[in-house]
Protein backbone atom coordinates (compact mmCIF):
# COMPACT_ATOMS: atom_id res chain seq x y z
CA UNK A 1 0.00 0.00 0.00
CA UNK A 2 1.09 3.57 -1.16
CA UNK A 3 0.72 5.86 1.65
CA UNK A 4 2.60 8.76 0.23
CA UNK A 5 -0.93 10.31 -0.36
CA UNK A 6 -1.22 10.11 3.20
CA UNK A 7 1.85 12.22 4.18
CA UNK A 8 0.37 15.62 5.59
CA UNK A 9 2.42 18.28 3.63
CA UNK A 10 4.90 20.14 4.80
CA UNK A 11 3.57 23.57 3.94
CA UNK A 12 0.65 23.18 6.58
CA UNK A 13 0.56 25.96 8.77
CA UNK A 14 0.69 26.59 11.90
CA UNK A 15 -3.15 27.57 12.34
CA UNK A 16 -3.75 24.57 10.34
CA UNK A 17 -2.10 22.32 12.74
CA UNK A 18 -4.00 24.46 15.50
CA UNK A 19 -7.73 23.26 13.68
CA UNK A 20 -6.65 19.91 13.51
CA UNK A 21 -5.27 19.83 16.99
CA UNK A 22 -8.63 21.29 18.48
CA UNK A 23 -10.71 18.85 16.57
CA UNK A 24 -8.41 15.65 17.41
CA UNK A 25 -8.38 17.13 21.27
CA UNK A 26 -12.62 16.71 21.13
CA UNK A 27 -12.41 13.42 19.33
CA UNK A 28 -9.09 11.34 20.13
CA UNK A 29 -9.76 10.83 23.69
CA UNK A 30 -10.52 7.73 25.18
CA UNK A 31 -14.00 8.50 25.94
CA UNK A 32 -15.75 10.41 22.94
CA UNK A 33 -14.57 7.70 20.79
CA UNK A 34 -16.29 4.44 23.17
CA UNK A 35 -19.38 7.16 23.23
CA UNK A 36 -19.38 7.98 19.73
CA UNK A 37 -18.93 3.92 18.83
CA UNK A 38 -21.96 3.52 21.29
CA UNK A 39 -24.07 5.90 19.94
CA UNK A 40 -23.21 4.54 16.22
CA UNK A 41 -26.12 2.01 17.69
CA UNK A 42 -28.95 4.58 17.67
CA UNK A 43 -30.54 6.78 19.74
CA UNK A 44 -29.88 5.60 23.88
CA UNK A 45 -30.93 6.74 26.67
CA UNK A 46 -27.85 7.83 29.47
CA UNK A 47 -27.83 4.41 31.27
CA UNK A 48 -27.86 2.77 28.27
CA UNK A 49 -24.76 4.76 27.73
CA UNK A 50 -23.04 4.56 30.53
CA UNK A 51 -23.43 0.33 30.81
CA UNK A 52 -22.30 0.26 27.28
CA UNK A 53 -19.24 2.16 28.00
CA UNK A 54 -17.39 -0.26 30.66
CA UNK A 55 -15.32 1.75 33.13
CA UNK A 56 -16.38 5.65 32.22
CA UNK A 57 -17.47 7.20 35.59
CA UNK A 58 -20.66 9.38 35.69
CA UNK A 59 -19.24 12.51 35.75
CA UNK A 60 -17.12 11.51 32.83
CA UNK A 61 -19.47 10.29 30.66
CA UNK A 62 -21.61 13.98 31.64
CA UNK A 63 -18.45 15.84 30.72
CA UNK A 64 -18.13 13.55 27.20
CA UNK A 65 -21.95 14.08 26.33
CA UNK A 66 -21.87 17.95 27.03
CA UNK A 67 -18.37 18.36 24.95
CA UNK A 68 -19.34 16.36 22.00
CA UNK A 69 -23.29 18.09 22.24
CA UNK A 70 -21.30 21.58 21.94
CA UNK A 71 -19.90 20.48 19.33
CA UNK A 72 -22.59 19.54 17.39
CA UNK A 73 -21.76 15.73 17.56
CA UNK A 74 -24.43 14.75 19.81
CA UNK A 75 -27.92 15.41 20.40
CA UNK A 76 -30.05 15.94 23.59
CA UNK A 77 -33.52 15.38 23.43
CA UNK A 78 -35.18 16.21 26.79
CA UNK A 79 -38.78 14.49 27.25
CA UNK A 80 -41.19 16.17 29.81
CA UNK A 81 -42.07 13.04 31.61
CA UNK A 82 -42.06 12.37 35.36
CA UNK A 83 -39.30 11.83 35.85
CA UNK A 84 -37.59 13.46 33.02
CA UNK A 85 -36.48 11.27 29.94
CA UNK A 86 -32.81 12.54 28.24
CA UNK A 87 -32.18 10.78 24.69
CA UNK A 88 -28.74 11.11 22.94
CA UNK A 89 -28.16 10.62 19.42
CA UNK A 90 -25.31 11.48 17.14
CA UNK A 91 -26.01 14.03 14.67
CA UNK A 92 -25.78 14.31 11.10
CA UNK A 93 -21.66 15.32 12.33
CA UNK A 94 -21.66 13.02 14.43
CA UNK A 95 -22.85 9.91 12.62
CA UNK A 96 -20.28 11.03 9.42
CA UNK A 97 -17.26 10.55 12.26
CA UNK A 98 -18.05 6.71 12.69
CA UNK A 99 -16.20 6.32 9.33
CA UNK A 100 -13.24 7.35 10.05
CA UNK A 101 -13.42 6.33 13.73
CA UNK A 102 -14.10 2.43 12.30
CA UNK A 103 -10.90 2.75 9.83
CA UNK A 104 -9.01 3.61 13.14
CA UNK A 105 -10.32 0.74 14.68
CA UNK A 106 -9.62 -1.44 11.62
CA UNK A 107 -5.88 -0.41 11.38
CA UNK A 108 -5.25 -0.87 15.32
CA UNK A 109 -7.07 -4.36 15.68
CA UNK A 110 -4.65 -5.20 12.92
CA UNK A 111 -1.58 -3.22 14.02
CA UNK A 112 -1.77 -3.60 17.62
CA UNK A 113 0.06 -7.17 17.48
CA UNK A 114 2.93 -5.37 15.80
CA UNK A 115 2.86 -2.79 18.42
CA UNK A 116 3.02 -5.46 21.02
CA UNK A 117 6.06 -6.93 19.49
CA UNK A 118 7.54 -3.51 18.72
CA UNK A 119 6.96 -2.12 22.63
CA UNK A 120 8.82 -5.99 23.94
CA UNK A 121 12.09 -5.07 21.72
CA UNK A 122 12.31 -1.84 23.01
CA UNK A 123 12.25 -2.68 26.36
CA UNK A 124 14.59 -5.99 25.60
CA UNK A 125 16.82 -3.14 24.49
CA UNK A 126 16.90 -1.00 27.20
CA UNK A 127 17.49 -3.69 29.76
CA UNK A 128 20.58 -4.53 27.43
CA UNK A 129 21.94 -0.89 27.51
CA UNK A 130 21.43 -0.33 31.28
CA UNK A 131 23.33 -3.77 32.20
Amino acid sequence: MDTTDNVVPVETSHAQCRVVADVLARIGDKWTVLVIGALSHGTLRYSEIRRMVEGISQRMLTLTLRGLEQDGLVKRTVFPTIPPRVDYELTDLGRQLIVPLQSLFDWAMEHQPAMLTARDRFIRRQKDVKL
